[in-house]
């Protein structure tokens, strides 16, 4: 069992809080004028992935590391309760279910690159590339002197998924998007 003390603390470090593993998102050392130095924690519970707290830690504590594993994979295909991914080197196949996959399914397409994030060798997290790109299979169609401007339309992609374009944007269209924004980047050449 590994521990971390409150020196090495830094953003994306994963400890176990209550039996749960967490993700450092902040880290403040503090020095007081009277008192003792103490670290001002905010972490991320890494099961749910959305509850944030604070927590305080004494300058010099100990708390044990979460055996978390980062791995990449590629997207393979759904069946519907699972979505399944594929190490490229060994073939092996990991299963994640939706509260895992969460509201990322919406940008996984065949062979796209992610990062599946496993406790206890199950997969708690997946996430997919910053970016993506995918086809447009709806919008209104573009008119003759349509330019770059700030107006946008909604286009319905291959996943599903909504996401406003420029009006020179026509269907079948290429497109490289923001999966973290839900934003129009770019139009692939």
């Amino acid at each position: 069992m590994h521990f971390y003390r409150t020196n090495e603390f830094r953003v994306g470090l994963k400890i176990m809080l209550n039996g749960e593993p967490y993700a450092i998102i902040e880290n403040e050392f503090v020095k007081p004028g009277k008192g003792q130095p103490f670290n001002r924690v905010r972490l991320r519970q890494l099961l749910s992935g959305k509850k944030i707290i604070e927590k305080i830690f004494k300058s010099g504590d100990a708390v044990e590391a979460a055996d978390i594993i980062d791995r990449h994979l590629n997207y393979l295909y759904n069946n519907g309760e699972f979505w399944y991914f594929i190490n490229n080197q060994n073939y092996e196949l990991v299963a994640a279910d939706a509260k895992a996959v969460g509201d990322y399914a919406k940008w996984l397409v065949k062979q796209t690159p992610c990062v599946l994030t496993l406790w206890k060798d199950q997969p708690i997290a997946v996430v997919p590339p910053n970016f993506v790109e995918l086809e447009v299979l709806s919008t209104d169609p573009g008119i003759k002197g349509d330019a770059i401007s700030s107006i946008y339309k909604p286009a319905t992609l291959t996943t599903g998924v909504i996401v406003k374009v420029p009006l020179f944007i026509n269907k079948g269209e290429i497109i490289k998007v923001d999966t973290r924004t839900s934003m129009y980047i770019s139009r692939v050449k």
